[in-house]
């Protein structure tokens, strides 16, 4: 069909009545996401959209989070692809992000367009998903216990889950604890250790993010909440370093599409003993 000329686009802010025109675009390019993974979004970070007498046909965000902001669903409408729509989306929220420095999670289609504007590779995150098999939970540690989360958890999940990535994940957590599905932590002398969270998102369930010491609390903690949904469809997005893949494949998540890990400038460095074994989205990290 026939677009206007470049000049008649229009970029502005994202507002939270443009949610449902940006799940739309993304339902026309078969992007799994639901409206409420939008409206999530657009309430925990600063979005840009871009549009054509109107009609929305280009969206972007970034996600400020302590030293950092993820940008992430830099998206353009078939329709109007190689018009420098997503550019100027990029542009728009590059610019939004200083004094902190940008990272994102790049597809291959976007990753040239990244390398151009000065990011830089850092690695690799896998997205899983499939039908889980039954299974059952894993055995806790010597003196540790797996243990289901509640209300006077959350402090203690947002330190752990602000180590483990290195970006401030307060504004998120507070926004996704309300509506996950179950939470499960890992506590040893009366402390929590690490975490995971099962929540709804996409074609079914997703887990992350995952924060823990090591894989082996990592796998503890994804069986326990695997254990509760066999046969449901669940999605997990992993660091290829997690040591995670092998046994994620023989409980029925399969790798079935990868993305690199780009910076703008330093890159995110975990602390405090712990690292986060699954990604909240690819959009925030």
């Amino acid at each position: 069909m026939p677009v206007s000329s470049p000049t008649s686009y229009a970029y502005r802010p994202m507002t939270a009545d443009d949610v449902a025109n940006a799940h739309a675009l993304s339902q026309a390019l078969k992007w799994p996401h639901r409206l409420e993974d939008w409206a999530m979004l657009q309430r925990v970070a600063q979005g840009f959209v871009a549009l054509d007498n109107g009609k929305l046909i280009g969206s972007a965000f970034a996600c400020h989070q302590g030293a950092f902001s993820t940008i992430g669903l830099v998206i353009v409408s078939d329709d109007y692809q190689g018009k420098g729509i997503g550019r100027k989306l990029m542009e728009l929220a590059v610019e939004c992000v200083p004094p902190r420095t940008a990272i994102l999670n790049a597809t291959p289609a976007g990753e040239p367009l990244y390398a151009k504007m000065g990011f830089k590779t850092f690695g690799t995150v896998e997205q899983r998903q499939g039908i889980v098999l039954p299974g059952e939970a894993l055995p806790a540690n010597s003196g540790e216990h797996c243990r289901d989360l509640n209300q006077a958890d959350s402090p203690r999940l947002v330190a752990l889950a602000t180590a483990g990535s290195a970006l401030e994940r307060g504004a998120l957590l507070d926004d996704l604890l309300p509506g996950i599905e179950r939470g499960v932590g890992i506590e040893r002398d009366g402390q929590l250790q690490g975490f995971a969270l099962l929540r709804r998102f996409g074609r079914g369930l997703c887990i992350g993010p995952v924060i823990a010491q090591d894989s082996a609390q990592a796998r503890q903690l994804i069986a326990t909440l695997l254990s509760d949904v066999p046969g449901a469809f669940v999605r997990i997005d992993i660091p290829t370093t997690s040591g995670l893949s092998t046994w994620l494949e023989s409980v029925g998540l399969a790798k079935v599409d990868s993305v690199t890990q780009m910076s703008l400038g330093p890159i995110p460095q975990a602390c405090g003993g712990v690292s986060q074994f699954a990604l909240i989205t690819q959009a925030v990290g």
